[in-house]
């Protein structure tokens, strides 16, 4: 199989689809790699790099998207990409589609088959290929909420840990799944006031015993939310319903009983964000005010640290990668239900569930989809 690795065109969009040692696995077990010029040049991988791993050096992405088999990216493909897409042409990439309507319609337009990292499961219930960018996002939430909540950027001026004599901030963490827990355990570092609120009481049980009570729990439901938010300097929206768009859990009339300058880091706007007034912002013009109080709502924060980011997912792919590369996409989802659960579009039919419920589509069981084609 030829697999294609165009260079991200988002804002601000550093990571690539694979890495060096990544092209050379896939070389090692027979396939083809086509890899845009310059497509990890950001984050220190130089083309000589893929040519030295077996790759071939692609001078455009209209090249890679007119020969690969298989695509695999990072981000969701922007139009100009979902037009290069052709019938029967696999996409291996983050996606967020039930936000999405645009990139929805052109994925099923294009008659590609589009697996979602996002939706792929494992044994333990579990979503192994979002997990890697949720650690990074939800250390990262940590470091830009301290950041923003700096009086330069629009802040209360308040330091997250403290001084002896001084009370530190306080930080409450919306959801306790990889990006909330990561979120806690930075700012509990950094010495914060944490509260974590999460639906499941086993989860917070299970918070409560690693950290030894230092991390508040609590259970989350709209009282306990609008309580918390009136105190709070520092709130981390981390909230996921897979493939789903995400829950509304601060309302606008929320921020009026709230602390002038306080933050909202909102993880969740990938999937449309978790705060009422939160719209997707990029690196380059993160924050804006919403009756006083801070939003940073950046689409892909882990691409802030791009290298970092990069491997730790391509540690978490490329087994994937290898499996519909060795077995052709029929065969490997038709063989391994976890990575099938990742089929979001297949010839123009919405196969997730949760996309087709969010956007008013028709929904295909993938099964049924796999067979028709072929």
């Amino acid at each position: 199989m030829l697999i294609g690795v165009p260079k991200e065109i988002k804002n601000h969009e550093y990571r690539v689809g694979l890495t060096p040692s990544g092209v050379r696995e896939l070389v090692a077990s027979g396939h083809r790699v086509m890899v845009q010029t310059q497509a990890g040049l950001a984050i220190g991988y130089a083309d000589e790099q893929y040519l030295q791993a077996g790759a071939s050096i692609a001078s455009s992405a209209a090249e890679v998207f007119a020969q690969a088999d298989m695509v695999v990216k990072v981000k969701e493909p922007q139009p100009t990409e979902c037009r290069m897409l052709r019938p029967g042409q696999v996409l291996f990439t983050y996606l967020h589609l039930a936000p999405d309507p645009e990139q929805t319609k052109l994925l099923m337009e294009s008659g590609a088959v589009a697996i979602a990292y996002e939706t792929v499961t494992d044994d333990r219930g579990g979503l192994p290929l979002l997990a890697p960018m949720s650690e990074v996002a939800g250390r990262m939430a940590i470091q830009a909420g301290a950041h923003a909540l700096e009086k330069a950027q629009g802040g209360r001026g308040v330091l997250l840990g403290g001084v002896p004599g001084v009370a530190p901030a306080k930080v409450i963490v919306l959801g306790g799944g990889v990006v909330g827990l990561n979120a806690a355990r930075m700012a509990l570092g950094l010495g914060a006031d944490v509260t974590l609120l999460d639906k499941s009481l086993p989860r917070l049980k299970e918070i409560d015993m690693t950290f030894g009570g230092h991390i508040k729990t609590l259970m989350s439901n709209a009282a306990n939310i609008e309580d918390m938010i009136r105190e709070a300097d520092l709130v981390i929206g981390a909230v996921l319903v897979p493939g789903a768009a995400a829950p509304k859990l601060v309302t606008r009339a929320m921020l009026k009983t709230m602390k002038p300058g306080a933050v909202l880091v909102d993880v969740a706007i990938d999937q449309g964000g978790c705060f009422e007034t939160s719209r997707p912002t990029t690196h380059q013009d993160p924050i804006y005010m919403v009756d006083g109080i801070v939003h940073y709502c950046v689409a892909n924060m882990p691409g802030g640290v791009a290298r970092t980011s990069t491997q730790a997912l391509n540690n978490a792919t490329l087994p994937y990668t290898l499996e519909l590369a060795k077995k052709g996409w029929k065969q490997a989802l038709l063989d391994n239900a976890h990575l099938r659960n990742g089929l979001n579009i297949c010839h123009g039919k919405v196969t997730y569930a949760a996309v087709a419920h969010d956007l008013g589509l028709t929904y295909t069981d993938p099964m049924e989809a796999i067979k028709a084609a072929g």
